[in-house]
């Protein structure tokens, strides 16, 4: 019905509307403007925290370089404590386990890939840090640890990876048909460069008899010498 009130009589109703809800529109105004400075705020606090991590985890790498170990871990407890959970933090913890690996110390190694393993918010991290644990696992004469490690989770993309790992543990149990089916599983979903996987199965395809369908891998010998590799 406004079109048939006159200029005065809709500017009175304006008026009446204002003082009914002006109070109510401030408060909505003034709450939109606060959560948007309150968004920045935290934005720009998140990314001054994601600069922060990223050059401790740098002075960490610098400290290694210099052959540092001492310095090198003083800086990784910095970053644990200063940003936990933080991706620096965890991949501070993943080159931690390198490094203890290099010096075979490798209970050392276990507890910090375990720690990424089983902690991360990185999800592909954490499958990555798995695949790690499952070899240091594997050098320490552990192949059923190394074995649950890598079954306790879905592999997703990283599948033909965790088949080839696994295949690795059966050879370490001595069950070479089982390996050759993990490693030919791996072949199949694998990108880039398969020499290594290729040769793998090119040696125990000639004398290992396949293996039997749904038989369980439980055949134990003696694990020959086993290499850790921490590369994904």
């Amino acid at each position: 019905m406004s079109e048939y009130l006159s200029d005065k009589e809709q500017w009175e109703q304006i008026r009446t509307w204002i003082r009914e809800n002006a109070l109510s529109v401030l408060v909505a105004v003034a709450l939109v403007v606060a959560g948007f400075q309150g968004w920045r705020w935290w934005q720009g606090r998140q990314d001054a925290r994601g600069i922060a991590a990223s050059a401790a985890y740098t002075r960490m790498i610098e400290a290694l370089e210099k052959g540092d170990r001492t310095q090198a871990f003083t800086r990784l407890g910095e970053l644990e404590r200063a940003f936990p959970g933080s991706p620096y933090a965890d991949q501070g913890k993943m080159l931690a386990a390198r490094v203890y690996v290099e010096g075979n110390e490798l209970d050392k190694a276990v507890h910090e890939l375990e720690t990424v393993a089983t902690g991360s918010r990185d999800h592909e991290l954490a499958l990555v840090a798995r695949l790690r644990l499952a070899r240091v696992e594997i050098a320490q004469g552990k192949p059923d640890a190394a074995l649950a490690t890598l079954n306790a989770v879905e592999p997703g993309a990283f599948a033909p990876r965790y088949a080839e790992v696994r295949g690795d543990i059966f050879y370490a149990k001595g069950d070479k048909a089982a390996a050759l089916e993990e490693y030919r599983s791996a072949l199949g979903g694998a990108e880039g460069d398969t020499a290594l996987l290729n040769l793998k199965i090119a040696d125990l395809s000639a004398d290992a008899p396949a293996a039997a369908p749904g038989a369980a891998h439980t055949t134990a010998a003696p694990a020959p010498a086993a290499t850790v590799t921490v590369t994904k």
